[in-house]
């Protein structure tokens, strides 16, 4: 999994690249983030946990804790698994699905390797036959997502699909999955969105005391580690005491959107950052979408309270997805961006064509300069892309 990992944080007040911070200190704890997920993913399969796969933010985790199963995201953020994926995927597919499946070819992913199942979705059609070619090997559960997110009816689909992924970890995994147990994987995951709605919180600042590259970091592929929601609390804490960096203030404020950026595929964001920008919002399935709302602990139902939280995730894939609209308009008002910078990856077809409806509510509502990026995990077009984006940010300086 070496190829996946990123380059290490750069803390706010620094340029180039820097050594990954010491052990004691919550960043670095991130900085080792693939390592330390193995070695609780080996530990607890030792101790005959399953581990369980997953590749979307609509897969609720707090199921799979309930089982208590570990759940590990596999989403490829290598370019290096690519080419031997493209042996039966096309070329023009989302890089993120052949990365994936590049992985699996290989099996060069520890993870998806002692995955005991993979719980994959139907959202977007490449994932969709994808998960077709994995299943010939794999065990693989498919979630039939309902794409209609205000109609009654869809959610009763979706509910239902939630509750078949319960009945399937319960025979396959001899596990009891209580109301009890539900509520207490709510609140842990309820915990682990608080915690880092609060780290996000810490872009408002201006300047904010650190980067949104130092902020991206500070995710893991597992969800509500013991020692990540320590280090979280330690991270809030440092980042409190953090003096204002001079160099912050002086950048362009960008609110990102767009598809997700995982782990290994953070290109555009370094771009952005390195050629005098600072991101201040993520709204993708890596930033803020997945953990600005939270699941009621407290329902009659717990299981239904997990569904009506997850399916109304703002993605792409829904129609009409206002909710994405929405979401935006209030991270403009919370973060005060300077522009937005709207990513999409080769492909993807949901995203590229929903941008026509974000530039019109960037442009004509919040008022700001507004740039589509298409691209892949290759670097080829970096050049081009830093070009462009050293251009919006003469527009945002111009409107000051």
């Amino acid at each position: 999994m070496s190829a996946c990992c990123g380059r290490p944080p750069v803390p706010a007040c620094e340029g180039g690249t820097a050594s990954p911070p010491p052990a004691d200190d919550p960043f670095g704890r991130f900085a080792r983030m693939i390592p330390n997920c193995l070695q609780y993913a080996q530990e607890a399969k030792a101790k005959g946990r399953r581990i369980v796969g997953i590749l979307c933010e609509y897969t609720p985790r707090e199921v799979l804790l309930a089982a208590n199963a570990v759940p590990v995201c596999l989403c490829g953020g290598s370019a290096a698994t690519i080419p031997d994926a493209e042996a039966e995927l096309p070329a023009n597919l989302c890089p993120l699905i052949k990365s994936t499946y590049g992985y699996h070819v290989q099996k060069s992913n520890p993870f998806l390797e002692m995955a005991d199942l993979v719980v994959a979705e139907t959202t977007c059609d490449g994932k969709k036959k994808m998960y077709e070619l994995m299943a010939r090997t794999r065990p693989l559960h498919v979630l039939e997502l309902p794409q209609k997110a205000d109609d009654p009816a869809a959610f009763e689909h979706w509910l239902h699909e939630v509750r078949g992924l319960k009945a399937v970890l319960e025979r396959r995994f001899g596990a009891a999955v209580t109301d009890e147990a539900l509520r207490s994987s709510i609140r842990e995951m309820n915990r682990e969105r608080r915690l880092r709605r609060e780290l996000a919180a810490c872009m408002k600042a201006s300047p904010p005391p650190l980067r949104g590259r130092e902020l991206l970091d500070l995710k893991s592929s597992i969800s509500c580690l013991p020692g990540d929601l320590a280090a979280y609390e330690k991270a809030l804490a440092a980042l409190k005491a953090r003096p204002p960096c001079p160099d912050l203030a002086t950048r362009v404020r960008v609110l990102m959107t767009g598809v997700p950026m995982v782990h290994g595929a953070e290109r555009v964001m370094d771009l952005v950052e390195d050629h005098g920008g600072l991101v201040v919002a993520l709204e993708s399935c890596t930033g803020l979408k997945p953990i600005v709302d939270e699941v009621d602990a407290d329902a009659p139902d717990p299981l239904r309270a997990i569904a009506e939280k997850y399916f109304h995730l703002p993605c792409s894939v829904m129609t009409p997805n206002d909710r994405r609209l929405d979401l935006l308009r209030r991270l403009a008002a919370d973060y005060r961006p300077q522009c937005v910078i709207d990513l999409a990856w080769q492909a993807c077809l949901t995203y590229d064509v929903e941008s026509a409806r974000v530039k019109a509510l960037v442009e004509g509502e919040l008022g700001l300069p507004y740039l589509r990026i298409s691209t892949d995990y290759s670097p080829s077009d970096s050049a081009r892309i830093a070009v462009r984006v050293e251009a919006l940010y003469e527009t945002a300086r111009a409107r000051k």
